[in-house]
């Protein structure tokens, strides 16, 4: 085992599920760069790092010091105390004033900055702002290094350190000591495996009440990501078993306690073939099916505040929009009138919007109050262009006020007569009870949306179980108009969503393009027997189109161009994709990284949890506005509005110039470019497809192969969300009401 010591110049890779990185370092003895590779998570630039390790031979990569342990250290060298102040690592210092400093302090630099950080003074440009800043981040990171010590020694890296420390302050040794499976139930992005390792670390016993309690949360809230609103007790038990390694009847008890205590709410019920079984909730997931049920029941059942003339309402409608209804638009504008509850939906090109309007036209007459609403900002924007009305996300309309929650609720409801929201099928159970809750009983109530996209990214299946439920009246559009006849984007969509293969005929004047990767591999002489090969000939075809062709042919930057794929892995993924999409658009060292990812000036990134304070959502896409290194900030602008980001809030944010098709439920595109390739196969599905294309405004290019877009039209078994609101609202409701 070798021992080594080195000053790390930049950081080549780094994983922030692995912490495995790749570090170019300057070395005694060494006249070039040396590469490091192991497990170092969270180092910064300008670290003085001592290794133990071994040297290797990369058959690609050449000679690598391959680490098995490391230490941080301050800085011994001028050279190197300049390297560490200006990696921005102390807010206040970036490289400009690191070099001022070391100028005027030399070796006594942080000798300064520690005991005396008045003396920075003497330094020209730094005042007494600047220097109350450089003192309180050097007072935090010494604190934090030290609770780095404790916590480093048990496996955790920088960036869940600082998390905990931001969130637990001076107590963070304590609770982690007494308990660490708090950190994966109170902070986002630390999960239970990390918690967990960090208890086996600290000699919690596997069989501990706490690890089996919050190992049973971790694997509910788990499937809630996967869109289930609860588990079986059969699914919980199995998963749990698995991932715990306990004995089941320790688990049963475990269960039954959290039952008993209100942790856990439990439901029997019968499985659609009969046999009994039980649903397990986490408390906010049952209240909030419940309470939707609840809720709808009784909008459907009250009285309407205005009521609306039926006695010529086509004719007047038609004379106040200018636009010719068919039967099927008429009849949704009519029931829209007389009903209190009603569910809109469609492909794209059969009228949904100008039977939005329509419906608008017949409230308005009658000297409606008409609120106008959608899940993102986007979808909010087009809403209100569509109807010239002011349209606000969700989230905006209930008044959302962090920490306090929605403003408006039961208590204090929404004033008007009619609400219509757009997107619904992004519209998961917790948002919707949210909404409901603020709703009068009064209020009409418009669901929207194209059922047969992809569900909600949370819990649930809203509009489905709506429909499905047979509670509220339905209309559904079919007809495409001729207008829409025009575009193969729209045309084909459907036929995708008939089962039918999509017209993948090309030709010049198309808004639909379909190239085929293996007839063009095979043009080129290449083997297309490896999937793997198929899938990076894809991804270099995929960056041709945004680099130089689409830009060329549709008249537009590359930043418009939006790759939608369906898996997050792969050479074809959107983790691969973007950081290969990004050194060709966005190319350059400047920037601040985290978990290997740079973050430059005008990156398109996309926020990736709900952030309330800063009134973000999952989902929403923006652009990198400025980079602030001395503070290790950074500004995105989302649709005109600026959010600054801390460097250790960088893991909410993700690079978006490849999203999953998932991410982009409600959003819409100029030019949107897809691969579907049989490496894909776990997850292609006909409406995953079907949502892809319909993101898509003036052009979809689809790169891949007809088995893999064959395949997924055909598959239809889309994997069933674990909900009751279609019961609760169907039979249950009846049940209730005495029916």
């Amino acid at each position: 085992m070798e021992r080594l010591r080195c000053a790390v110049e930049r950081i080549t890779f780094q994983s922030e599920e692995t912490g495995f990185t790749v570090l170019r370092c300057r070395a005694g003895g060494f006249q070039d760069l040396i590469t490091v590779v192991g497990n170092m998570p969270e180092i910064h630039a300008g670290s003085i790092l001592q290794l133990e390790g071994e040297w290797r031979m990369d058959s690609k990569y050449g000679r690598q010091f391959s680490v098995s342990a490391f230490e941080e250290t301050l800085p011994a060298t001028v050279y190197g105390i300049e390297k560490y102040l200006g990696s921005g690592l102390v807010k206040g210092i970036g490289p400009k004033y690191a070099h001022r400093i070391v100028q005027a302090f030399g070796a006594e630099t942080l000798d300064v900055i520690e005991e005396n950080p008045e003396r920075l003074l003497e330094v020209p440009g730094i005042g007494k702002l600047r220097v109350e800043r450089i003192r309180k981040s050097w007072a935090e990171q010494k604190e934090i290094r030290n609770i780095m010590l404790f916590l480093q020694s048990h496996d955790v890296s920088t960036g869940h350190a600082t998390k905990i420390y931001k969130t637990y302050g001076a107590e963070s040794i304590r609770v982690v000591t007494d308990n660490p499976y708090r950190l994966a139930d109170e902070i986002w992005g630390i999960g239970f495996r990390t918690a967990d390792t960090i208890a086996q670390k600290l000699g919690f016993e596997r069989t501990r009440k706490e690890r089996l309690q919050s190992g049973i949360k971790y694997t509910l809230n788990r499937l809630a990501d996967e869109g289930h609103c609860f588990a079986t007790e059969e699914q919980l038990l199995r998963t749990g078993e698995e991932m715990l390694e306990v004995e089941p009847a320790m688990l049963e008890s475990v269960l039954r306690g959290m039952t008993e205590s209100g942790d856990l709410i439990t439901e029997e019920f019968n499985a659609d073939n009969g046999i009994p079984e039980r649903a397990i909730y986490l408390p906010p997931f049952y209240h909030a099916e419940m309470g939707t049920a609840k809720r709808l029941r009784e909008l459907f059942q009250g009285r309407p505040s205005v009521a609306v003339r039926p006695e010529g309402l086509e004719m007047r409608i038609q004379r106040r929009t200018g636009i010719q209804y068919d039967e099927v638009q008429l009849q949704a504008i009519r029931t829209a009138a007389d009903s209190k509850v009603l569910v809109l939906t469609g492909g794209p090109g059969t009228g949904k919007t100008t039977t939005t309007q329509g419906i608008i036209a017949a409230f308005r007459e009658s000297g409606a109050r008409i609120l106008l609403a959608a899940p993102t900002g986007r979808a909010a924007k087009r809403l209100s262009e569509a109807t010239g009305m002011e349209a606000k996300t969700i989230h905006r309309l209930l008044e959302m006020k962090p920490p306090e929650g929605y403003q408006r609720n039961a208590e204090n409801p929404l004033e008007g007569d009619v609400l219509i929201v757009d997107e619904c099928s992004m519209i998961d159970i917790m948002l919707m009870y949210s909404l409901l809750r603020a709703l009068p009983d009064s209020m009409t109530l418009i669901l929207v949306g194209d059922v047969d996209q992809l569900p909600s990214v949370g819990a649930g299946n809203v509009l489905s179980d709506v429909i499905l439920s047979g509670a509220f009246p339905v209309i559904r559009l079919t007809r495409i108009f001729r207008q829409a006849q025009t575009s193969r984007i729209i045309m084909n969509a459907h036929r995708i969503n008939a089962g039918e293969m999509p017209d993948l005929s090309n030709g010049r004047d198309t808004d639909f393009f379909f190239i085929d990767v293996e007839k063009e591999m095979k043009g080129k002489g290449l083997d297309t027997s490896e999937a793997g090969g198929v899938a990076e000939e894809a991804a270099r075809t995929v960056l041709e189109l945004v680099q130089q062709r689409l830009p060329r042919h549709f008249r537009v930057p590359p930043g418009e161009i939006q790759v939608l794929t369906p898996m997050q892995r792969g050479p074809a993924g959107a983790a691969n994709l973007n950081l290969l999409l990004q050194e060709a658009v966005n190319p350059g060292e400047d920037g601040l990284r985290r978990g290997g990812i740079r973050y430059g000036k005008n990156d398109k990134v996309m926020q990736i949890r709900n952030n309330y304070e800063k009134e973000v959502f999952n989902g929403d896409i923006g652009f990198v506005q400025a980079v602030n290194q001395e503070d290790r900030s950074l500004t995105v602008n989302f649709d005109g509005r600026e959010v600054s980001y801390d460097v250790t809030e960088l893991d909410e944010l993700v690079l978006a110039y490849a999203t999953t098709i998932h991410k982009a439920q409600g959003s819409e595109y100029p030019v949107v470019v897809m691969p579907v390739l049989m490496s894909h196969y776990m997850m292609l599905q006909r409406n995953l497809i079907y949502t892809g294309v319909t993101r898509a405004k003036r052009g979809a290019v689809v790169v891949g192969t007809r088995k893999a877009l064959a395949v997924a039209i055909r598959n239809v078994n889309i994997r069933r969300r674990n909900t009751r609101l279609a019961f609760r609202l169907g039979t249950a409701g009846k049940e209730e009401a005495g029916g």
